[in-house]
């Protein structure tokens, strides 16, 4: 099959989302800093990362629909524009309930942002190409694990954690410019889009359960990906100087891992989703049982390749279960996604909370993946009989 060239635009909407994810990321790094110059504790600071994603999913479907109506570019522009000043505000705030709230609007700008530009790049690539254009998009996220996270670390240990904010707001000036001078004003004379026709689409079972696992897939990485961080000094015995490098080992892994999505989610996504989902939720519980330092070098970008590339492949089977829904499909993945991005690390808090250690979410993201795993079984075996149910042969 001929693959045709993507957009230009598709590329530059990437700019955009490697500044934001740079963002939603950059917490796992700063953690201890934040919490030590505020007088909060370590799980109370990694709530910052579920503040970001409650942010994103409640976020993404309401401002899908605020802006459905908008041309794109000036939503995608006014959303920006926001998670600009949001992260202005954040840098040069003392207090931690406004800085969680800087993280909650930065959250809702970004969701707006994305939910646009997802809709924007699937409508105009070919109708089999959305799992290629969408990891291409999402290869800002990956590169912002693999560049902007351990250097939002770096700026952090250097001149303070404000620092990281900064540079997050200056970041997304070129994205302005580039989203100004590339993306279309209008929707080329479409018709106007019914939000009630896009929400019916929820009612579909096939979807609902794509959702729920990516919910669970994501929560898992979130968990462990927050605490990333003490796991390594406290567990694996990693000098707190080496911290920016491992995150940067898991950014290079999730970014191959977008990559191979990229490659099969279009074609086979089965293999993709049951194999390195299975190898996955191994993985959370090998790292759990392991307490070196070279054991944590291999499997730190091996979870981030599989976490990624099962991830971006759920996303991409949220687009196409919802492909008469092109304008709100974005905002379902990223609401879902963002759920557990959520409850992932508050789950992971509480366990350390609870006293079960440092490593206590490694053992929380394997079971998250575990029970992905059997709801998927789950609901292949329930279509299956529903299919032989209603099959012209079955008997009465």
């Amino acid at each position: 099959m001929q693959k045709h060239p993507l957009p230009s635009v598709v590329p530059l909407l990437g700019t955009a989302v490697f500044a934001q994810g740079t963002s939603e990321f950059m917490v796992a790094g700063l953690v201890p800093d934040i919490a030590s110059e505020l007088s909060v504790s370590i799980p109370a600071a990694g709530l910052l990362t579920s503040a970001f994603a409650v942010g994103m999913a409640v976020g993404a479907p309401v401002m899908a629909l605020l802006a459905l109506r908008w041309p794109r570019r000036l939503a995608l522009v006014a959303f920006l524009a926001a998670f600009v000043l949001a992260h202005v505000v954040a840098a040069v705030t003392g207090s931690f309930e406004v800085l969680v709230a800087t993280r909650v609007i930065g959250a809702l700008a970004n969701a707006g942002f994305l939910a646009v530009g997802l809709a924007t790049v699937t409508s105009i690539v070919a109708p089999d190409a959305k799992g290629r254009a969408l990891a291409v998009l999402l290869a800002g996220t990956t590169i912002a694990c693999v560049a902007g996270v351990p250097g939002g670390a770096l700026l952090g240990s250097l001149w303070g954690w404000r620092s990281a904010f900064w540079a997050v707001a200056l970041l997304c000036v070129p994205a302005l410019v580039a989203v100004l001078t590339s993306v279309p004003g209008d929707r080329s004379g479409a018709a106007p889009p019914s939000a009630l026709g896009e929400l019916r689409v929820l009612r579909r079972p096939r979807l609902l359960v794509v959702l729920l696992l990516g919910a669970l897939v994501n929560g898992a990485t979130f968990c462990s990906f927050t605490f990333l961080a003490p796991v390594l000094t406290d567990v694996s015995r990693i000098g707190a100087e080496w911290v920016p490098a491992m995150l940067a080992l898991f950014g290079g892994g999730s970014f191959l891992g977008v990559r191979l999505a990229a490659r099969w989610s279009d074609t086979r996504p089965g293999p993709v989703l049951v194999g390195g989902g299975a190898v996955l939720a191994v993985g959370w519980a090998a790292f759990a049982l392991t307490t070196t330092a070279v054991a944590a070098i291999v499997l730190v970008p091996l979870l981030g390749t599989l976490a990624f590339a099962v991830g971006s492949t759920l996303i991409a089977r949220v687009l196409y279960a919802a492909s008469d829904a092109p304008n709100l499909a974005g905002s379902y993945a990223t609401a879902s996604l963002n759920i557990g991005a959520a409850v992932g690390p508050w789950i992971g808090g509480l366990t350390i909370g609870a006293g079960l250690g440092p490593g206590s979410p490694l053992w929380v993201s394997a079971a998250l993946v575990a029970v992905a795993l059997t709801i998927a079984a789950l609901a292949s075996v329930a279509r299956a009989a529903v299919g032989r149910a209603t099959s012209p042969t079955s008997c009465p």
